[in-house]
């Protein structure tokens, strides 16, 4: 199903349930802090579905292992983008000199 079909879990009808086991004190300190931010623990674990629904998959990082893959995407992502830099260029006059990047950018050298 995708994203389009999937129905917003704040708006679906909720007929049917689930059951989990967490520990007291940690249900309590999760309800307090939801509580803090207007919600219940049903309404944030419902966010938290349609969150990961959204992502289709978890909407948050989870290890080092994932922060690996993440870097690996944004580097595949930037060097797609400077591959479409130097597509663009036509001629001598489409390049910025490197000082003027540096500047343009507000790095220093």
């Amino acid at each position: 199903m995708s994203e389009h079909n999937t129905p917003k879990v704040t708006h679906a009808a909720k007929t049917s349930s689930f059951q989990m086991r967490i520990n007291p004190e940690i249900k309590r300190k999760a309800e307090m802090v939801f509580a803090k931010n207007g919600l219940t623990l049903t309404e944030a674990v419902n966010i938290f579905i349609q969150q990961s629904l959204n992502a289709d998959g978890l909407p948050f990082l989870v290890s080092k292992e994932n922060a690996a893959y993440l870097q690996a995407k944004a580097m595949k992502q930037l060097v797609g983008e400077v591959e479409k830099g130097w597509r663009s260029v036509k001629t001598d006059a489409d390049w910025i000199p490197e000082d003027d990047m540096y500047s343009r950018l507000g790095v220093e050298k």
